[in-house]
């Protein structure tokens, strides 16, 4: 490199070696004899290191660009700006009109670096710093820069308000902001720069909406995708003749689509995806150059017409999924010549696919009509599309039976049909497995779950020579057709799950996924099967009827992460590689509901990255092992309805991340109250109910956990599942929990579902009022205790209630009226068997309990008990500060009170002495008053079944 310098003579103005590979080495420093250089151009040429202080002696530059973009290599190189800096670097540079310092870690900090710009470089157009690791508020020098035409900063971190003087640029041009950290609300007058034509503000944190755009603003491309843009869009949106490319995906957009986006003739890219727009959608028939149209994910309502569809000879890319689109899919779609994808999925068309034809010269590719609710036979002129490469059907009610016949000459089982990679016919009422498919050479991914499919599955599959994904799952197969041995091909997922496959578990060829769960396996496991998990990450044979040890050599599966033996009748003791496998790859250890005895190995490595262990209802006994403190990554630890004696495992303390904790029905013993203890700030669902711990509730203990609080990690706005991520496959935790009277398991858990079961103790003390900070607490179970006290008032915050149970403990005074005002989700609630007194406040929710809720409380009175208040008037919502000093009676409302009287007479009455009326009334008044305070929707899905005996 050094010789190359030496033969440049001293009056080269233009250099340029862009797009080389200088393998990481520095800049050289003998740049600084070309003093003459007007133009530099190192941009992706390997280069690596801190850039030298010779490039600021370069005084005549006009361009510099230094810029990586990490598309070009493999393993980045990395340039660095800090020492010299970024003052030092440009503050001769005064002649510089394009500045390209893309992908350099510039040192220089906060809004420091728009002076250093502002001072030295006056001539100043193109500012290009993208992902820089700048840092913000962007500084009002920088408007000093009156000729810039292009800012390019995509990719810092400013944390500030976009600045409103960015219009007072009156030549800019290009405006790039994404994933900058911006916020606030966005200025509407810089849409209506008349010389901007790129705007890019995706990935920010932006408010805002679009203004009125008049007939000379020059914009081509509009990016304003995954911001917080809201409102209609302007029908003067039609005024852009120049767009060409329109993002406005995952945004809050609402309203029609205007009309006058049909005049945008040079549109080649359209994206309004994940939005909330509505009504019909504009007919583009004069957009002949239209190559991309994504309205996906919007609530889009009104049918596609076929009107000027065939007059989109250009169209390629057609997505419309996501929506609320219904009616007719219009056959005049398929033939356009130019169609490469057709997306439709995930809308509500209906109705018959029919039969189509000119299909011939045709490009269309990829075909998703998914999830909807298309009915009649699948036109198997969809298999005359030579280039189809994926076919999604799934999840219609189509009827599949006329692919297993030959239609109108057309044989599906000839060599002339189209080469699919990715098949999808889930829910399509097949019988069998299609035939065609057996030709189907290219076929990567074939998706057949929840037909009628029974029998045999036949063998051919295995021969398939690219198939990598199968899914037969919720079918009726009984059997697979022999002999699958010794094949050669490696597939990644094969998912069976719920079939009626019997006997002995099949040896299969090795797998990333395999899926034999919910099925009717009866038989030990056989040593073969080992072959089949070399490779498996993901193994599930749970739901079954598997019995016998649990054999060792599940421990040679050195891939393992997930692995769920649940439900079935295994035996004996937990295989001790099993626990040291955790040492290595396994997250995911579910040996629930079998017949396991012994202890649990104290075995867990140092580096045990296990995130779930559930092993309830088991026989296992002993201790809870110790070493499972070296399970830091632990979210789900399940091991109730057992019989491990021991304290609470206050050594569990570093496990942060602990979300779940069940306990439930050992032989736990003692205090769980320590001074010291202060773990789990995650932890939202505990349960340690039917155990043997003594002494107060832990108040130290309950104070921590942050993430049954209102402030803890968005948990209130964002619907997230607790679940494990296995490569490309996501495992959704479930666990079991009590919940109003039943067992119910949570399928899913979302992060937003919190509930504390302390229940079936020795438990005695007050009742801590800082439980009255957990608002997002949905199940509090207290009962069968010895508390003491009052019932708290501070209860009464706890806003997302369903089910309070303090009932069969000692607890006294009178019930709190802020729980009656307060506790407006309340469902289930039970006080019974205490010692409070006073008269029940008959309000809101609790106007909706019936007397089990009360009962065994000798002094309590008022509705809905039958022992009346004989001197105390019904307890109201407290009054007014106002009416609390009103002193004289208003006579001239004297009259309305009695008829009040009267009237609460009439209806009370027969409720106390009318045992007919008082059950129909609570009965529709329970009904009312449910559909005026819904429950909150959890989301969950849970399989019921009785609750179990405590």
């Amino acid at each position: 490199m050094t010789g190359v310098l030496l033969v440049l003579t001293w009056h080269l103005q233009s250099l340029s070696l862009a797009y080389n590979n200088f393998n990481s080495y520095p800049i050289p420093s003998k740049f600084q004899k070309l003093s003459n250089l007007r133009y530099l151009n190192l941009s992706n040429a390997g280069f690596a290191g801190q850039i030298p202080i010779a490039i600021s002696h370069l005084t005549k530059l006009v361009t510099l660009d230094l810029s990586i973009n990490s598309d070009f290599f493999e393993t980045v190189p990395s340039l660095t700006l800090e020492n010299p800096n970024l003052n030092i670097l440009v503050q001769n540079l005064s002649e510089l009109i394009e500045l390209y310092l893309d992908g350099i870690a510039i040192s220089t900090q906060g809004k420091e670096w728009c002076r250093v710009l502002s001072t030295s470089m006056p001539n100043l157009r193109v500012l290009s710093l993208s992902n820089c690791n700048l840092s913000g508020p962007i500084d009002s020098s920088l408007q000093n820069l009156k000729s810039l035409s292009v800012i390019r900063l995509n990719g810092n971190d400013f944390s500030s308000p976009v600045p409103n003087f960015f219009a007072d640029f009156k030549n800019l041009t290009s405006l790039e902001v994404s994933s900058s950290g911006l916020n606030g609300k966005f200025p509407k007058k810089i849409f209506q720069v008349p010389t901007l034509q790129t705007i890019d503000l995706s990935y920010n944190d932006l408010r805002g909406s679009l203004p009125e755009f008049s007939p000379n603003v020059s914009l081509r491309t509009m990016v304003l995708n995954y911001t917080g843009f809201s409102g209609s869009l302007p029908h003067s949106i039609g005024n852009l003749k120049m767009l060409s490319t329109i993002d406005l995906s995952n945004c809050n957009f609402r309203g029609s689509i205007p009309d006058s986006m049909a005049s945008l003739t040079q549109l080649i890219y359209l994206d309004m995806s994940l939005n909330m727009f509505s009504g019909s959608i504009p007919i583009f028939s004069m957009a002949k150059n239209l190559t991309n149209l994504d309205l996906s994910f919007n609530n889009l309502i009104g049918q596609i017409t076929s009107t000027h569809w065939e007059e989109l000879l250009h169209l390629e890319i057609l997505d419309l999924s996501y929506n609320s689109l219904n009616g007719d899919i219009p056959v005049s779609l398929f033939p356009l010549p130019s169609l490469q994808a057709l997306r439709l999925s995930n809308n509500q068309f209906s109705g018959q696919l029919k039969e189509f034809s000119n299909i011939s010269p045709n490009k269309l590719e990829e075909l998703d009509l998914s999830n909807n609710e298309l009915e009649g036979p699948i036109p198997t002129s969809i298999f005359q599309l030579r280039g189809l490469v994926i076919l999604l059907l799934s999840s219609n009610n189509f009827d599949g039976s006329n692919l297993f016949v030959e239609y109108s000459g057309f044989n599906l089982s000839s060599s002339h049909v189209p080469q699919i990679a990715w098949l999808g016919l889930a829910s399509s009422k097949l019988k069998k497995i299609p035939n065609f498919c057996r030709n189907q050479s290219m076929l990567y991914s074939l998706d057949l779950s929840r037909n009628q499919i029974y029998g045999e599955m036949p063998n051919w599959i295995w021969k398939l020579p690219q198939l990598r994904f199968l899914n037969l799952s919720y079918n009726y197969l009984v059997t697979l057709e022999g002999p699958i041995s010794n094949l050669s091909f490696i597939a990644r997922s094969l998912d069976f799950r719920s079939n009626q496959f019997q006997g002995q578990l099949p040896v299969v060829p090795p797998v990333s996924y395999l899926d034999f769960s919910m099925n009717d396996f009866h038989s030990a496991l056989p040593a073969s099967i080992g072959q089949s998990l070399e490779s498996t990450q993901f193994f599930s044979i749970s739901s079954n009827k598997l019995y016998g040890s649990i054999p060792g050599f599940i421990c040679n599966a050195t891939y393992l992460r997930f692995l769920d033996l649940s439900d079935n009748y295994f035996s004996g003791t937990i295989p001790q590689c099993l626990i040291e496998m955790s040492g290595s790859l396994l997250q995911v250890l579910s040996l629930r509901r079998n017949n396991l005895n012994g202890t649990i190995p104290n075995t867990f490595p140092q580096s045990c990255y296990l995130q779930t262990l559930a092993i309830n209802k088991n026989h296992l006994e002993g201790k809870l092992p110790k070493s499972l403190k070296n399970c830091h990554s632990l979210e789900v630890l399940d091991i109730g309805n057992n019989h491990i004696k021991d304290t609470f495992p206050f050594y569990l303390n570093g496990l942060a991340l602990l979300k779940v904790l069940i306990l439930r029905s050992n032989k736990f013993y003692g205090p769980i109250d320590h001074p010291e203890l202060a773990p789990w700030p995650m932890l939202q669902i505990i349960d340690v109910a039917s155990n043997n711990f003594t002494g107060n509730l832990p108040i130290v203990l309950l104070s921590t956990w942050v993430a049954v609080m209102d402030h803890a990690h968005e948990a209130k706005t964002k619907l997230n599942h607790i679940h494990v991520q296995i490569g490309t496959f996501y495992y959704q935790d479930k666990v079991t929990v009590i919940s109003k009277g039943l067992e119910v398991e949570l399928v899913k858990i979302l992060t937003i579902f919190t509930t504390i079961d302390f229940s079936c103790n020795n438990f005695d003390g007050p009742i801590p009022e800082e439980i009255g900070e957990f608002t997002l607490l949905y199940i509090l179970n207290l009962s069968h205790n010895a508390l003491m006290g009052q019932i708290p008032s501070s209860l009464g915050k706890l806003s997302n209630l369903e089910s309070l149970d303090l009932s069969s403990n000692m607890l006294t005074g009178e019930i709190p009226m802020q729980l009656a005002n307060g506790l407006i989700f309340l469902s289930v609630l039970n006080l019974s068997f205490n010692q409070l007194v006073g008269h029940i406040p008959f309000i809101k929710q609790f106007s909706t309990f019936s007397e089990n809720s009360f009962k065994g409380n000798e002094r309590l009175c008022g509705l809905p008990l039958k022992s009346q208040c004989s001197h105390e008037e019904p307890r109201l919502s407290p009054p007014t500060h106002e009416e609390s000093n009103r002193s004289m009676i208003k006579w001239n409302y004297i009259s309305a009170e009695l008829g009040f009287v009267f009237g609460f007479g009439i209806v009370m009455g027969p409720l106390m002495f009318w045992k007919r009326w008082r059950i129909w009334y609570y009965k529709h008044v329970d009904d009312i008053l449910f559909k005026i305070f819904p429950k909150l929707y959890l989301g969950n899905e849970y399989r019921r079944r009785p609750a179990l005996n405590n």
